[in-house]
């Protein structure tokens, strides 16, 4: 018989690889600054949100926030790590006036989860105060972040086009949000539950887009190389945030 331990475990670790690789996906978009050696038209925003949201789980996840959270520390401690330097890329191939916001809105989120850390730390006194405070901070942002998909998905609707909205990307969106859903229902965690079941539902979404429009994506694409047209797909960023 499988623990409740073990399984937790084996589930937490499936989704640290699907993190990881959540994380890791705006590679190519980066190498193209490297290539190119600027930013471009290309925004940091996605970065910075990503950022801290990953900050605000290390915080949730610390011993003394939310105890026995050693696998939500490690996704998230790595994503920071990751967006981290994502972020301070964008700043060295940035120009001198778009450098400067993004360093200040780079310390102003340190300051910000430093706050949220020392005040947590210092004004509540026990282990479900903090994990309250902090969980309710991190579902407000994690619910913005999981809802910033419906931008692109509105876009797939009225273009009736797919190609903005890359199909391993959402299926790992989706499995992400599985994974993490399960992960928060065998221990019950209100906190990682919301976001991540709206993770799941919207991963969902766009798979169900995806199959709708398809067909018409091939289409329109088809038509685009017969009129000699570049695809606008190469020039959208697709951020998992």
């Amino acid at each position: 018989m499988i623990s409740v331990e073990t399984t937790l475990t084996a589930v937490g670790i499936i989704g640290n690889i699907i993190s990881l690789m959540l994380y890791l996906s705006p590679m190519p978009t980066f190498v193209q600054i490297w290539k190119k050696g600027s930013v471009g038209q290309f925004s940091s925003v996605p970065y910075l949100a990503t950022l801290l949201n990953c900050m605000l789980w290390v915080v949730y996840a610390l011993p003394m926030v939310h105890p026995h959270s050693m696998l939500v520390l490690t996704i998230n401690g790595s994503g920071a790590l990751i967006e981290l330097t994502f972020v301070l890329l964008f700043i060295f191939y940035s120009d001198v006036k778009q450098r400067f916001k993004v360093i200040v809105m780079l310390l102003v989120e340190f300051a910000f989860v430093a706050c949220i850390a020392v005040l947590v730390l210092t004004l509540a006194h026990t282990v479900a105060a903090r994990s309250l405070v902090v969980g309710s901070v991190c579902v407000f942002f994690g619910t913005l972040m999981y809802a910033a998909p419906l931008s692109v998905m509105k876009l797939v609707i009225t273009t009736r086009s797919v190609e903005y909205m890359p199909f391993f990307l959402s299926l790992a969106a989706f499995a992400n949000g599985i994974c993490w859903t399960i992960y928060a229902l065998i221990r019950f965690d209100l906190f990682i539950t919301i976001p991540n079941s709206l993770g799941m539902l919207f991963g969902l979404a766009q798979l169900i887009l995806y199959a709708t429009f398809y067909k018409s994506t091939q289409r329109q694409i088809e038509a685009r190389k017969v009129k000699g047209e570049v695809g606008l797909a190469d020039h959208v960023v697709v951020v998992v945030i």
